[in-house]
């Protein structure tokens, strides 16, 4: 929620409705990401009417990532929706969502088909940007920007959120072997407020998407992206400078003023330049891993696993096999006396 005072009595109203009327427990989380219009007021209201309305007041505006993050780290239920909180996103459609999720997938998104925003600013720049990051990633997906999801609980808390990765969020689920599905949800055109992106995000969406290229493909192996690059560089001035000799050996040319000598040195420095990034990617590949305490997969179920009782049971087993293969131990004591 940012400065939409007008619209959460409403979409408050809309999520109760949807939500009762699935039969399930559950708890609106509103993240107030530093409103200056009186939203923090009317969700305290909200919040001391009904004792499922929780709270977050940033200090200031942080972002949707961190709003998202935050509420996250703060729910309890075993599926999180997530949505805007301008009421274009239609709370009606969280029990398809709902439903998608029942029938075995970790994450459903919304796909805004028909877009009730401006072409020019929104509509357009979100296609393009929807086709180049479809392109570019290989995941298929109509519509990144739609905030519109449901994603299982241990799910959405794997995802690394920072920056503006909000938008990435299905293909991050995906990276880490989420089942994902999407379908078509309603858009609503905006009554109350005015929108907070613009052509401006098109720069960062883009830098992001770089980001995310990385962090799926080359985040565990860093040195298969470098090292590649730079063996290429390598090769390059192997090649530029066989290429002198062979022309100072055969025609005489001077090698000080010709120009492949100066590409096999320059290839030469990027090429170790290269691998150097790529050790140092390791480095901090391994430091992230361990940093969190994560691993390079990710498990989706056990069976027969109980990993206290196993431990328990090689424990037991290990302390069996010593005492049969100890020999009867003699008090010190009584062995110093014999020696006396």
């Amino acid at each position: 929620v940012y400065n939409e005072v007008e619209n959460l009595g409403r979409l408050y109203a809309e999520l109760r409705d949807a939500l009762d009327a699935t039969g399930r427990s559950w708890e609106a989380i509103f993240i107030d990401d530093g409103s200056s219009d009186g939203s923090g007021a009317e969700l305290a209201r909200l919040a001391a009417a009904d004792g499922r309305v929780k709270i977050i007041e940033f200090r200031r505006n942080f972002g949707q990532t961190a709003a998202l993050r935050a509420g996250i780290e703060a729910s309890a239920g075993d599926v999180i929706v997530t949505l805007d909180g301008d009421l274009q996103n239609d709370p009606a459609d969280i029990p398809r969502l709902l439903a998608r999720i029942d029938e075995g997938y970790d994450l459903v998104h919304g796909w805004r088909k028909q877009r009730r925003d401006t072409f020019l600013t929104r509509t357009l720049p979100s296609r393009l940007a929807n086709w180049l990051i479809s392109r570019a990633t290989g995941f298929a997906i109509h519509d990144l920007g739609c905030s519109l999801k449901a994603i299982r609980r241990d799910v959405a808390r794997e995802l690394d959120l920072h920056g503006e990765m909000h938008r990435f969020v299905p293909i991050l689920a995906h990276w880490r072997g989420a089942r994902s599905i999407e379908i078509e949800t309603h858009h609503r055109p905006r009554r109350f407020g005015r929108s907070k992106y613009g052509l401006s995000r098109v720069p960062r969406v883009l830098l992001d998407l770089l980001t995310v290229k990385y962090f799926v493909q080359h985040l565990t192996s860093p040195m298969k992206l470098f090292g590649t690059i730079g063996m290429l560089c390598g090769l390059v001035s192997l090649l530029a400078g066989a290429a002198t000799v062979y022309m100072k050996a055969a025609h005489a040319v001077d090698m000080t003023g010709n120009p492949l000598l100066l590409l096999s040195v320059f290839s030469t420095m990027v090429g170790v330049q290269f691998v150097g990034l790529g050790m140092l990617g390791e480095l901090g590949a391994r430091m992230y891993y361990a940093i969190r305490e994560r691993q390079p997969y990710a498990v989706r179920r056990t069976i027969n696993c109980d990993r206290p009782a196993l431990i328990r049971l090689r424990e037991e087993r290990d302390d069996g096999n010593a005492a049969r293969e100890r020999p009867a131990m003699v008090p010190l004591e009584r062995t110093r006396r014999r020696a006396a």
